[in-house]
């Protein structure tokens, strides 16, 4: 597990929303190495200081398997991380967190999704309260993640979330916290609408 960015100290609980980066916030570029490459999906930045103003704190959580893969390194990882702040922040936007796992599918590890490991490594610094947070992720690794720590899931139909919708729904039909929405914005409206107001 690699942290990108946290705060120095550990807050205290509060509602947070996990947001995969690729084909959730930005565009899905498949190994994206170059930082020209990085672009906001449409909305992101503003759903993202509207789940702020609401009360929640904005992690990301990421497979970042190009890294164990060869297909980037660390210095291309970092200048493409360094664009998606600098996007985010000419709209007012910001990750209070961003939580990443660098390892390939058949490494082990325990941070690659849908493993726990980054939403553990993440409750260190940010810690979350489960009936109140939720994971919005293109995968369907990103819906297994919320409902293994007991949290709602919405999976978006930006990156791979089109193709991943009728699995997610054979599989998780019935649960009341996995949602499904077009994109990011929708995805948060949809959370909002639910009465959950992220107010500790």
């Amino acid at each position: 597990m690699t942290v990108w960015r946290a705060p120095a100290t550990a807050l205290a609980p509060a509602p947070v929303l996990f947001l995969d980066r690729d084909g959730v916030v930005i565009e899905d570029r498949h190994y994206l190495a170059d930082p020209e490459g990085v672009v906001l999906v449409a909305g992101a930045a503003d759903a993202m200081r509207t789940a702020h103003a609401a009360g929640f704190r904005v992690v990301g959580v990421s497979n970042q398997s190009g890294l164990g893969r060869g297909r980037f390194g660390p210095g291309e990882f970092a200048a493409v991380m360094e664009r998606l702040e600098q996007l985010l922040a000419s709209e007012g936007a910001a990750f209070d967190a961003f939580h990443y796992c660098p390892h390939g599918p058949d490494d082990g590890c325990r941070c690659r999704k849908p493993a726990l490991g980054l939403l553990e490594e993440a409750a260190l610094r940010v810690p979350f309260d489960p009936a109140r947070s939720w994971v919005i992720g293109d995968k369907a690794s990103d819906v297994a993640l919320a409902l293994g720590a007991g949290l709602g899931a919405v999976l978006v139909h930006t990156g791979y979330g089109a193709g991943a919708s009728a699995g997610v729904q054979a599989r998780w039909g019935g649960e009341p916290r996995v949602l499904q929405a077009p994109d990011l914005p929708a995805a948060i409206a949809a959370i909002l609408a639910r009465g959950t107001s992220g107010q500790p």
